[in-house]
């Protein structure tokens, strides 16, 4: 039928000519954004997916962070007992030069002088209060510290640390407190209400407290050890879900640039077929004045 008022075939053209600028706009913003989900409607399910495994990837992170952090405190408190332990050692050494015959009262009172120093460094070291190494004096900011933590009897004792190694609720694991307030290791650096020691260069027992000392500091740095070795293996296994998390993100949202950049050529080419179809439909009410004109 031939008409003029109403172009049937301009309108389809220019109806297909707008879903073709529509899907070239769509694959633009595609590949200029490297996302295949622009608007929300291009995937609605893959947008709620991928936003909560973001969320879960970013507690991944954030559990990464404390096991790491983590890691450095033990490392922090095993470099500190490396150190007591080669004190210790030098004290034994010195309490068997103490014992030399051949060494007259001024060499045994220099060799106590390093001793008492020792005791000191420890002391210093470990901290706490005069209640519980004795003492006239608390030692409130011990050596022996990380980020403000004590390292060595931290208050309440026997607690520990509760490390978060995972992303999800409950998945916790505790540091053993090293505890080196009491026991053998007090023994050592104990004072009396005079300030003095308790432990002295030449008592008869010297040898076997700083040998006790020395077992109670190793048995300690096996705890660290094992706390340490669990904390490494939780890192590599957040690492691992954190990739794993990633690579399913990815592929829910990431553009594949090969294939998005062939819809692209295609919707191309469609707008610019369409354009030159319009305008040939729109050349068509023109063949109404071949009638008219006869």
């Amino acid at each position: 039928m031939s008409v003029i008022n109403t172009n049937v075939q301009a309108i389809a053209a220019a109806r297909n000519l707008n879903a073709s600028q529509e899907m070239l706009g769509r694959s633009l913003s595609r590949l200029s954004s490297g996302s295949k989900i622009v608007n929300p409607s291009d995937d609605a399910a893959g947008l709620a997916v991928s936003e909560k495994m973001d969320a879960q990837g970013r507690r991944v992170k954030a559990a990464i962070n404390n096991v790491q952090n983590s890691i450095s405190y033990v490392q922090t408190a095993d470099g500190f007992m490396s150190g007591m332990t080669k004190i210790l050692s030098r004290m034994s050494e010195l309490a068997i030069l103490a014992k030399d015959v051949t060494k007259n009262d001024t060499d045994v009172d220099l060799y106590s002088q390093e001793f008492h120093a020792l005791q000191d460094q420890l002391r210093a070291t470990i901290g706490g209060t005069s209640a519980d190494l004795g003492g006239s004096a608390d030692i409130g900011m011990p050596l022996g510290a990380y980020n403000g933590i004590s390292l060595f009897g931290s208050a309440p004792v026997g607690t520990g640390l509760v490390v978060t190694i995972g992303q999800a609720v409950g998945q916790e694991m505790t540091i053993p407190s090293s505890n080196l307030r009491d026991g053998d290791m007090l023994a050592i650096i104990q004072q009396d209400a005079t300030g003095a020691y308790t432990l002295d260069l030449t008592d008869t027992g010297a040898i076997g407290a700083i040998t006790d000392a020395i077992q109670d500091v190793a048995t300690e740095r096996a705890s660290l050890g094992a706390s340490q070795s669990r904390l490494e293996l939780a890192a590599t296994t957040l690492q691992v879900e954190f990739e794993n998390l990633s690579s399913a993100i990815s592929r829910i949202r990431d553009v594949d640039v090969a294939e998005e950049s062939t819809q692209f050529a295609k919707y191309n080419i469609l707008v610019q077929s369409g354009t030159a179809m319009l305008a040939q439909a729109n050349q068509t009410p023109k063949s109404v004045l071949s009638l008219l004109q006869q």
